[in-house]
């Protein structure tokens, strides 16, 4: 249709259209007439359909447009605790590398690669004959020291028994020199008579002196003997040793790795090179070792001074382990030790947790992530992350008033629990929040409130999963819950710890 009339004149007339079409008539002279019934017809369809491409005066005059339906719902209260979350791997209790402790030529290999050994069970024997042949020596050594030792006790008792004899004979020469000193004074004896007696005085007093001497050296070989014992038992002990060492068991239950040297190989053993046969780790249970910040050591040791937390030598805080492939936190595991000092290169304190494993599901050196209550139990309101926007370095969310006008209010969020989002500030449970059609609200709209709940996912870990429990070799009465309403013993506060708090309950240091 043409949109205006572009021109007229006598002899040629042109209407222009609304796609750019320009259409010329020329009026022919012999035609005048019924060319002007025709044109004047023509005239009256531009006309009328000008007319009607413009707005008529009752469409301009229409009403606003009706306020869009939109879906709100008031914060949800609920009695939540915080969770932290830390990685990590898994370590064994006991980890063994397999030496050996005597050197020599590997005989035989007693176990396969990879499967499970109990404690003592026979891994590696070394040829036992050098070690045989060394305790039959150290065997022979201790036998001639007790000979020794007896041939000693022999001399000794006949070095006694010639000193007997020669106190007597001692005694019998003094008596006859007396006598002959006295004859001589009377000139009743020869002089060569006195002088007899008097050398027998003297060699009896020598035999004495000597057999004194024998005694001592007697007594010197027995005590050189039962040293000779001594040694000879510390011999004979170690080659024995040794002989048990050829024998190489396992020292603790696992599982046993790959064998790291063949049958027939010189094997060193006896010192800190000495090579690693094997390598054994048990099974269960298992260590989980984690880092935790300088903030969240301080955050849980403030928790206990102001009374909110035990100690986790007096309560097992339980922990919860996600591995690589599964969904949620499926193992349950207790806090079990927390370093005694910082690591001063990365500002970390070391924690571990002990996980059971008789699945045998978790292995040493596996990477996982744990789960731990950072918070006591406290009343929080909460919302979905999706209607959680954000404002430049700030989040904030739309609330709508009591005249259905909607706002944009800030609002201070914590960590997820129960699947949705804790709102530490910025609404109250009254509030009605816009839960839907983000894109098309904005500050001042009007709207039309369709109200909806929010749905809580109360199968995920809160309160009761974070409730410690009290060691079995503990006091009761000692390690239980204070009786101030402790948070550990489920009683909820009336609010957040401290708001925007994302630090963890890891550490039991302080205590």
């Amino acid at each position: 249709m043409p949109t205006c009339l572009d021109g007229f004149e006598p002899e040629l007339i042109r209407f222009s259209f609304s796609q750019g079409v320009r259409l010329t008539i020329r009026r022919k002279p012999r035609r005048r007439r019924a060319g002007q019934r025709w044109l004047a017809a023509l005239l009256v369809l531009v006309v009328v359909g000008c007319k009607s491409d413009s707005p008529t005066p009752a469409t301009g005059a229409a009403g606003p447009p009706p306020a869009p339906p939109v879906r709100v719902a008031k914060p949800v209260t609920e009695t939540v605790v915080e969770w932290a979350e830390f990685t990590g791997r898994l370590q064994a209790v006991d980890f063994v590398e397999v030496r050996s402790r005597v050197s020599g030529y590997l005989q035989s290999v007693e176990f396969e690669e990879g499967q499970l050994v109990e404690e003592g069970d026979l891994l590696f024997v070394i040829d036992p004959r050098p070690f045989e042949a060394a305790k039959a020596i150290a065997e022979a050594k201790l036998e001639e020291a007790k000979a020794r030792q007896q041939q000693s006790q022999a001399q000794l008792e006949t070095a006694q028994a010639d000193r007997l004899v020669a106190e007597s004979n001692l005694e019998f020469a003094k008596s006859e020199l007396d006598r002959m000193t006295q004859l001589q004074r009377q000139n009743a004896v020869s002089k060569s008579d006195f002088d007899r007696a008097r050398n027998e005085h003297l060699k009896a007093k020598a035999q004495l002196q000597s057999a004194v001497a024998a005694i001592s050296a007697a007594q010197a070989a027995i005590a050189t003997a039962k040293a000779s014992i001594v040694t000879g038992e510390a011999a004979l002990d170690e080659a024995e040793l040794d002989l048990q060492y050829t024998r190489i068991v396992a020292p603790v239950e696992g599982r046993i790795g790959r064998i790291n040297i063949t049958e027939g190989n010189l094997v060193s053993g006896g010192n800190e090179q000495s090579m690693v046969l094997s390598t054994i780790v048990s099974l269960d249970p298992m260590y989980f070792v984690f880092d935790a910040s300088e903030q969240q050591v301080l955050r849980f040791r403030r928790l206990m001074q102001a009374g909110k937390r035990q100690s986790a030598r007096e309560v097992r805080y339980p922990v919860y382990l996600q591995l690589a492939d599964e969904q949620g936190y499926p193992h349950q595991g207790y806090l079990d030790f927390v370093d005694n000092r910082f690591d001063p290169q990365t500002a970390t304190m070391t924690a571990r947790a002990v996980f059971d494993n008789q699945n045998a599901m978790l292995s040493a050196g596996m990477f996982g992530k744990i789960r731990l209550a950072e918070t006591p139990p406290f009343e929080a309101l909460l919302l979905p992350d999706e209607v959680i926007r954000a404002d430049q370095s700030q989040q904030a969310v739309f609330v709508v008033d009591q005249q259905n006008v909607v706002h944009s209010r800030l609002v201070q969020t914590g960590s997820r629990a129960l699947g949705l989002r804790i709102v530490y500030d910025g609404v109250s449970a009254e509030d009605r929040v816009v839960m839907g059609s983000l894109q098309q609200v904005r500050e001042g709209l009007e709207i039309d409130p369709q109200p909806v709940d929010i749905e809580v996912d109360r199968s995920q870990m809160n309160v009761r999963e974070a409730e410690p429990a009290v060691p079995a070799e503990a006091d009761s009465t000692e390690s239980g819950p204070s009786e101030s309403g402790s948070p550990e013993s489920g009683s909820p506060e009336s609010g957040p710890p401290e708001a925007g708090s994302t630090e963890t309950a890891a550490s039991e240091a302080a205590s």
